[in-house]
Protein backbone atom coordinates (compact mmCIF):
# COMPACT_ATOMS: atom_id res chain seq x y z
CA UNK A 1 0.00 0.00 0.00
CA UNK A 2 1.37 3.41 -0.98
CA UNK A 3 2.37 5.56 2.01
CA UNK A 4 0.69 8.95 2.44
CA UNK A 5 1.97 11.67 4.76
CA UNK A 6 -0.26 12.98 7.54
CA UNK A 7 -1.44 16.58 7.57
CA UNK A 8 1.07 17.26 10.35
CA UNK A 9 3.90 15.69 8.36
CA UNK A 10 3.07 17.85 5.34
CA UNK A 11 2.99 21.01 7.47
CA UNK A 12 6.52 20.29 8.72
CA UNK A 13 7.99 19.84 5.20
CA UNK A 14 9.20 23.47 4.82
CA UNK A 15 11.63 23.00 7.72
CA UNK A 16 14.87 21.84 6.13
CA UNK A 17 16.24 19.03 8.28
CA UNK A 18 19.78 19.58 6.99
CA UNK A 19 19.78 23.29 7.84
CA UNK A 20 18.06 22.59 11.16
CA UNK A 21 20.79 20.08 12.05
CA UNK A 22 23.37 22.78 11.29
CA UNK A 23 21.58 25.21 13.63
CA UNK A 24 21.49 22.60 16.42
CA UNK A 25 25.18 21.82 16.01
CA UNK A 26 26.10 25.52 15.96
CA UNK A 27 24.33 26.18 19.27
CA UNK A 28 25.09 22.79 20.92
CA UNK A 29 21.35 22.20 21.14
CA UNK A 30 21.58 18.48 21.89
CA UNK A 31 24.35 18.54 24.49
CA UNK A 32 21.99 18.13 27.46
CA UNK A 33 19.69 15.40 26.17
CA UNK A 34 20.58 12.92 23.43
CA UNK A 35 17.37 10.87 23.68
CA UNK A 36 15.07 13.91 23.31
CA UNK A 37 16.82 15.98 20.67
CA UNK A 38 16.05 19.44 19.36
CA UNK A 39 13.97 18.04 16.50
CA UNK A 40 11.78 16.03 18.92
CA UNK A 41 11.42 19.15 21.05
CA UNK A 42 10.49 21.43 18.14
CA UNK A 43 7.97 19.00 16.64
CA UNK A 44 6.36 18.40 20.04
CA UNK A 45 5.90 22.12 20.77
CA UNK A 46 4.55 22.80 17.26
CA UNK A 47 2.09 19.94 17.76
CA UNK A 48 0.98 21.48 21.05
CA UNK A 49 0.39 24.81 19.31
CA UNK A 50 -1.54 23.41 16.34
CA UNK A 51 -3.67 21.08 18.48
CA UNK A 52 -4.40 23.67 21.18
CA UNK A 53 -2.91 21.64 24.06
CA UNK A 54 -1.79 23.70 27.05
CA UNK A 55 -0.81 21.14 29.72
CA UNK A 56 2.13 18.77 30.00
CA UNK A 57 -0.07 15.83 31.01
CA UNK A 58 -2.52 16.33 28.14
CA UNK A 59 0.25 16.81 25.60
CA UNK A 60 2.10 13.69 26.78
CA UNK A 61 -1.02 11.52 26.72
CA UNK A 62 -2.23 12.57 23.26
CA UNK A 63 1.27 12.53 21.76
CA UNK A 64 1.97 8.98 22.95
CA UNK A 65 -1.49 7.80 21.89
CA UNK A 66 -0.43 8.56 18.30
CA UNK A 67 2.90 6.72 18.54
CA UNK A 68 2.19 4.89 15.24
CA UNK A 69 2.87 8.23 13.50
CA UNK A 70 6.18 8.91 15.25
CA UNK A 71 8.38 6.88 12.88
CA UNK A 72 7.59 8.96 9.81
CA UNK A 73 8.01 12.20 11.79
CA UNK A 74 11.41 10.93 13.03
CA UNK A 75 10.42 11.43 16.67
CA UNK A 76 9.79 9.17 19.66
CA UNK A 77 7.59 8.79 22.70
CA UNK A 78 7.38 11.65 25.17
CA UNK A 79 7.94 11.72 28.93
CA UNK A 80 6.57 14.66 30.88
CA UNK A 81 9.77 15.12 32.92
CA UNK A 82 11.91 14.96 29.77
CA UNK A 83 9.96 17.75 28.08
CA UNK A 84 10.06 19.82 31.25
CA UNK A 85 13.84 19.49 31.47
CA UNK A 86 14.28 20.31 27.77
CA UNK A 87 12.15 23.46 28.17
CA UNK A 88 14.48 24.65 30.91
CA UNK A 89 17.79 23.70 29.27
CA UNK A 90 17.58 23.95 25.49
CA UNK A 91 19.15 27.12 24.00
CA UNK A 92 16.52 29.60 22.82
CA UNK A 93 18.75 30.42 19.84
CA UNK A 94 17.95 27.03 18.27
CA UNK A 95 14.27 27.90 17.88
CA UNK A 96 14.92 31.59 17.14
CA UNK A 97 17.27 30.80 14.25
CA UNK A 98 14.84 28.18 12.94
CA UNK A 99 12.16 30.87 12.79
CA UNK A 100 14.50 33.15 10.82
CA UNK A 101 15.30 30.31 8.39
CA UNK A 102 11.62 29.55 7.88
CA UNK A 103 10.74 33.23 7.54
CA UNK A 104 13.24 33.56 4.70
CA UNK A 105 11.64 30.61 2.93
CA UNK A 106 8.15 31.97 3.52
CA UNK A 107 9.17 35.31 2.04
CA UNK A 108 9.87 33.62 -1.29
CA UNK A 109 6.58 31.69 -1.17
CA UNK A 110 4.29 34.48 0.05
CA UNK A 111 5.82 37.47 -1.76
CA UNK A 112 3.53 39.58 -3.90
CA UNK A 113 5.15 41.33 -6.82
CA UNK A 114 4.41 44.99 -7.45
CA UNK A 115 3.44 45.89 -3.86
CA UNK A 116 5.27 48.57 -1.88
CA UNK A 117 7.90 47.07 0.43
CA UNK A 118 6.19 47.90 3.71
CA UNK A 119 7.54 46.81 7.09
CA UNK A 120 5.28 47.16 10.13
CA UNK A 121 7.08 47.19 13.49
CA UNK A 122 5.23 46.82 16.77
CA UNK A 123 5.25 44.94 20.06
CA UNK A 124 2.63 43.19 22.17
CA UNK A 125 2.84 42.27 25.88
CA UNK A 126 2.91 38.67 27.07
CA UNK A 127 1.45 38.93 30.60
CA UNK A 128 2.81 36.42 33.10
CA UNK A 129 1.60 38.17 36.27
CA UNK A 130 1.70 35.75 39.21
CA UNK A 131 2.77 32.78 37.08
CA UNK A 132 6.47 33.47 37.61
CA UNK A 133 8.66 35.48 39.95
CA UNK A 134 11.46 36.41 37.54
CA UNK A 135 9.34 38.60 35.20
CA UNK A 136 9.80 42.37 35.51
CA UNK A 137 7.03 44.93 36.09
CA UNK A 138 6.84 47.90 33.69
CA UNK A 139 4.06 49.82 35.44
CA UNK A 140 1.24 48.14 33.52
CA UNK A 141 2.01 44.44 33.33
CA UNK A 142 4.51 41.85 34.54
CA UNK A 143 5.92 39.65 31.84
CA UNK A 144 7.62 39.80 28.45
CA UNK A 145 7.20 41.61 25.14
CA UNK A 146 6.97 40.06 21.69
CA UNK A 147 8.45 42.41 19.06
CA UNK A 148 7.54 41.72 15.43
CA UNK A 149 8.62 43.05 12.05
CA UNK A 150 5.68 42.24 9.79
CA UNK A 151 5.37 42.19 6.00
CA UNK A 152 1.74 43.07 5.14
CA UNK A 153 2.12 42.25 1.44
CA UNK A 154 3.14 38.67 2.21
CA UNK A 155 1.03 38.57 5.40
CA UNK A 156 3.83 37.07 7.48
CA UNK A 157 6.21 38.08 10.29
CA UNK A 158 9.79 38.50 9.10
CA UNK A 159 11.60 38.97 12.42
CA UNK A 160 10.72 38.51 16.06
CA UNK A 161 12.37 39.31 19.38
CA UNK A 162 11.33 38.55 22.96
CA UNK A 163 12.42 40.97 25.67
CA UNK A 164 11.49 41.86 29.26
CA UNK A 165 8.44 44.11 29.51
CA UNK A 166 10.67 46.98 30.73
CA UNK A 167 12.55 47.29 27.41
CA UNK A 168 11.40 50.24 25.29
CA UNK A 169 10.03 49.34 21.88
CA UNK A 170 12.39 51.70 20.07
CA UNK A 171 15.45 49.95 21.54
CA UNK A 172 14.49 46.79 19.68
CA UNK A 173 13.43 48.72 16.57
CA UNK A 174 16.91 50.20 16.25
CA UNK A 175 18.39 46.69 16.10
CA UNK A 176 16.33 45.71 13.05
CA UNK A 177 18.52 45.51 9.92
CA UNK A 178 17.55 48.37 7.59
CA UNK A 179 16.39 47.38 4.11
CA UNK A 180 17.04 49.98 1.43
CA UNK A 181 13.82 50.99 -0.32
CA UNK A 182 11.58 49.74 2.51
CA UNK A 183 8.92 51.89 4.17
CA UNK A 184 8.80 51.35 7.93
CA UNK A 185 5.38 52.04 9.44
CA UNK A 186 5.65 52.65 13.18
CA UNK A 187 3.71 54.26 16.02
CA UNK A 188 4.77 57.00 18.42
CA UNK A 189 6.65 54.58 20.68
CA UNK A 190 9.36 54.36 18.01
CA UNK A 191 10.23 58.07 18.01
CA UNK A 192 14.02 58.31 17.93
CA UNK A 193 15.62 61.02 15.81
CA UNK A 194 18.95 59.23 15.49
CA UNK A 195 17.23 56.11 14.17
CA UNK A 196 15.09 58.13 11.74
CA UNK A 197 18.26 59.75 10.39
CA UNK A 198 19.90 56.33 9.88
CA UNK A 199 16.80 55.09 8.05
CA UNK A 200 16.97 58.09 5.74
CA UNK A 201 20.70 57.66 5.09
CA UNK A 202 20.19 53.96 4.27
CA UNK A 203 17.62 54.78 1.60
CA UNK A 204 14.58 53.72 3.63
CA UNK A 205 11.48 55.70 4.62
CA UNK A 206 9.39 55.87 7.77
CA UNK A 207 5.74 56.80 8.43
CA UNK A 208 4.71 57.53 12.00
CA UNK A 209 2.38 59.60 14.19
CA UNK A 210 3.49 63.02 15.40
CA UNK A 211 4.13 63.23 19.15
CA UNK A 212 2.37 66.03 21.00
CA UNK A 213 5.58 67.56 22.33
CA UNK A 214 7.31 67.57 18.91
CA UNK A 215 7.12 70.90 17.06
CA UNK A 216 7.47 71.24 13.31
CA UNK A 217 7.65 74.39 11.17
CA UNK A 218 5.98 74.43 7.76
CA UNK A 219 8.47 75.37 5.02
CA UNK A 220 6.23 74.66 2.03
CA UNK A 221 2.87 73.28 0.96
CA UNK A 222 2.40 70.38 -1.45
CA UNK A 223 -0.57 70.24 -3.83
CA UNK A 224 -3.28 67.64 -3.22
CA UNK A 225 -4.29 65.95 -6.45
CA UNK A 226 -6.39 63.45 -4.55
CA UNK A 227 -7.85 63.80 -1.06
CA UNK A 228 -10.13 60.83 -0.45
CA UNK A 229 -8.91 57.39 0.54
CA UNK A 230 -10.46 54.23 1.96
CA UNK A 231 -12.05 55.46 5.18
CA UNK A 232 -10.20 58.78 5.42
CA UNK A 233 -9.70 62.19 3.84
CA UNK A 234 -6.39 64.04 3.59
CA UNK A 235 -6.69 67.55 5.06
CA UNK A 236 -3.31 68.94 3.96
CA UNK A 237 0.23 67.99 2.98
CA UNK A 238 3.18 70.16 4.01
CA UNK A 239 6.96 70.05 3.94
CA UNK A 240 8.23 70.62 7.49
CA UNK A 241 11.34 70.74 9.60
CA UNK A 242 11.81 69.96 13.28
CA UNK A 243 12.14 73.05 15.48
CA UNK A 244 11.92 71.53 18.96
CA UNK A 245 14.83 70.18 20.99
CA UNK A 246 16.90 67.73 18.99
CA UNK A 247 16.53 69.39 15.60
CA UNK A 248 20.31 69.29 15.07
CA UNK A 249 20.08 65.49 14.91
CA UNK A 250 17.24 65.44 12.39
CA UNK A 251 18.22 67.64 9.48
CA UNK A 252 16.42 65.59 6.85
CA UNK A 253 13.54 66.53 4.51
CA UNK A 254 10.20 65.62 6.07
CA UNK A 255 6.49 65.93 5.40
CA UNK A 256 3.48 66.38 7.64
CA UNK A 257 0.25 64.78 6.38
CA UNK A 258 -2.90 65.55 8.34
CA UNK A 259 -5.76 63.09 7.93
CA UNK A 260 -9.41 63.07 8.99
CA UNK A 261 -10.97 59.66 9.39
CA UNK A 262 -14.58 58.99 8.45
CA UNK A 263 -15.49 58.75 12.15
CA UNK A 264 -14.25 62.31 12.66
CA UNK A 265 -10.94 61.50 14.36
CA UNK A 266 -7.86 63.37 13.14
CA UNK A 267 -4.29 62.10 13.02
CA UNK A 268 -1.05 63.80 12.02
CA UNK A 269 1.59 61.76 10.21
CA UNK A 270 5.29 62.52 9.89
CA UNK A 271 7.35 60.93 7.11
CA UNK A 272 10.52 61.37 5.08
CA UNK A 273 8.81 59.87 2.01
CA UNK A 274 8.84 62.57 -0.67
CA UNK A 275 7.81 60.27 -3.53
CA UNK A 276 4.38 58.86 -2.69
CA UNK A 277 1.21 60.93 -2.60
CA UNK A 278 -0.42 62.01 0.67
CA UNK A 279 -3.26 59.51 0.14
CA UNK A 280 -0.76 56.68 -0.34
CA UNK A 281 1.12 57.67 2.80
CA UNK A 282 -2.12 57.70 4.81
CA UNK A 283 -2.97 54.28 3.34
CA UNK A 284 0.47 52.98 4.37
CA UNK A 285 -0.21 53.98 7.96
CA UNK A 286 -3.65 52.40 7.82
CA UNK A 287 -2.02 49.02 7.08
CA UNK A 288 -0.59 49.14 10.63
CA UNK A 289 -3.91 47.64 11.68
CA UNK A 290 -2.79 44.35 10.10
CA UNK A 291 -0.11 43.77 12.72
CA UNK A 292 -2.71 44.38 15.44
CA UNK A 293 -4.86 41.70 13.81
CA UNK A 294 -1.83 39.39 13.79
CA UNK A 295 -1.33 39.84 17.53
CA UNK A 296 -5.03 39.24 18.16
CA UNK A 297 -5.04 36.11 15.99
CA UNK A 298 -1.97 34.66 17.70
CA UNK A 299 -3.34 35.25 21.19
CA UNK A 300 -6.75 33.79 20.32
CA UNK A 301 -5.70 30.75 18.29
CA UNK A 302 -2.23 29.79 19.53
CA UNK A 303 -1.14 28.83 23.03
CA UNK A 304 0.74 31.79 24.54
CA UNK A 305 -1.54 32.38 27.52
CA UNK A 306 -0.91 29.12 29.34
CA UNK A 307 2.62 27.77 29.38
CA UNK A 308 4.13 24.30 29.61
CA UNK A 309 6.91 25.56 31.89
CA UNK A 310 7.61 28.48 34.21
CA UNK A 311 11.25 29.20 33.43
CA UNK A 312 12.13 32.07 31.10
CA UNK A 313 13.55 29.60 28.60
CA UNK A 314 10.33 27.54 28.59
CA UNK A 315 8.15 30.61 28.00
CA UNK A 316 10.38 31.94 25.21
CA UNK A 317 10.59 28.56 23.46
CA UNK A 318 6.81 28.21 23.52
CA UNK A 319 6.28 31.71 22.09
CA UNK A 320 8.78 31.10 19.28
CA UNK A 321 7.17 27.71 18.56
CA UNK A 322 3.83 29.52 18.25
CA UNK A 323 5.31 31.89 15.66
CA UNK A 324 6.83 28.95 13.76
CA UNK A 325 3.44 27.21 13.78
CA UNK A 326 1.84 30.38 12.39
CA UNK A 327 4.37 30.51 9.55
CA UNK A 328 3.82 26.84 8.72
CA UNK A 329 0.06 27.44 8.49
CA UNK A 330 0.60 30.46 6.21
CA UNK A 331 2.97 28.57 3.90
CA UNK A 332 0.68 25.52 3.71
CA UNK A 333 -2.39 27.63 2.95
CA UNK A 334 -0.62 29.55 0.18
CA UNK A 335 1.08 26.53 -1.43
CA UNK A 336 -2.15 24.50 -1.35
CA UNK A 337 -4.22 27.48 -2.56
CA UNK A 338 -6.57 27.23 0.42
CA UNK A 339 -9.31 29.83 -0.07
CA UNK A 340 -11.00 29.50 3.32
CA UNK A 341 -10.40 32.02 6.16
CA UNK A 342 -7.23 31.47 8.20
CA UNK A 343 -9.31 30.79 11.33
CA UNK A 344 -11.26 27.97 9.66
CA UNK A 345 -8.06 26.46 8.26
CA UNK A 346 -6.40 26.48 11.70
CA UNK A 347 -9.47 24.86 13.27
CA UNK A 348 -9.49 22.08 10.66
CA UNK A 349 -5.77 21.48 11.12
CA UNK A 350 -6.26 21.14 14.89
CA UNK A 351 -8.74 18.28 14.43
CA UNK A 352 -7.00 16.50 11.52
CA UNK A 353 -3.29 16.65 12.28
CA UNK A 354 -2.77 12.89 11.94
CA UNK A 355 -5.17 12.35 9.06
CA UNK A 356 -3.30 10.80 6.14
CA UNK A 357 -4.47 13.14 3.44
CA UNK A 358 -3.30 16.03 1.32
CA UNK A 359 -3.81 19.50 2.76
CA UNK A 360 -5.93 20.46 -0.25
CA UNK A 361 -8.56 17.95 0.95
CA UNK A 362 -8.48 19.02 4.59
CA UNK A 363 -12.13 20.16 4.51
CA UNK A 364 -13.34 16.98 2.77
CA UNK A 365 -14.01 13.49 4.14
CA UNK A 366 -11.34 10.82 3.58
CA UNK A 367 -11.39 9.08 0.23
CA UNK A 368 -12.73 5.54 0.41
CA UNK A 369 -11.68 2.83 -2.04
CA UNK A 370 -14.95 1.08 -2.74
CA UNK A 371 -14.74 -2.61 -3.51
CA UNK A 372 -16.00 -3.67 -6.97
CA UNK A 373 -18.07 -6.76 -7.60
CA UNK A 374 -16.19 -9.63 -9.19
CA UNK A 375 -17.44 -10.76 -12.62
CA UNK A 376 -19.32 -14.00 -12.61
CA UNK A 377 -17.46 -17.02 -13.84
CA UNK A 378 -18.55 -20.57 -14.44
CA UNK A 379 -15.33 -21.76 -12.85
CA UNK A 380 -16.19 -20.68 -9.31
CA UNK A 381 -19.90 -21.29 -9.15
CA UNK A 382 -22.44 -24.03 -9.74
CA UNK A 383 -25.39 -23.47 -12.03
CA UNK A 384 -28.57 -25.36 -11.26
CA UNK A 385 -31.06 -25.91 -14.01
CA UNK A 386 -34.62 -26.97 -13.24
CA UNK A 387 -36.73 -28.50 -15.95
Amino acid sequence: MRYSDSIFGRLLKPISRRRFAGIVERHDGDDYDKSFGSWDHLVTLIFAQLSGLDSLRGLTAIWNANSHHHYHLDVGRLARSTLSDANARRPIAVFAETFEMLSGQADRVLRREGAAMLRLIDATPIPLDELVTWAQWNGRTRGLKLHVVYDPAADQPRRIAITPATINDVEVGQQVPIEAGAIYVIDKAYCHYGWWRRLNEAGACFVTRQKKNARYRVVGWRPLRKKNGDGFTVVDDAEVELVSKGNARLTIPMRRVRVRRDNGARITLITNDLKHSAVEIAAFYKTRWQIELLFRWIKQHLEIKKFLGRSQSAVCLQVIAAMIAYLLLRIAARESRIAMPAIRFAELVATRLFLRSHIVRIDKPPEVNRSTAKPKSCLDQLDFCYA
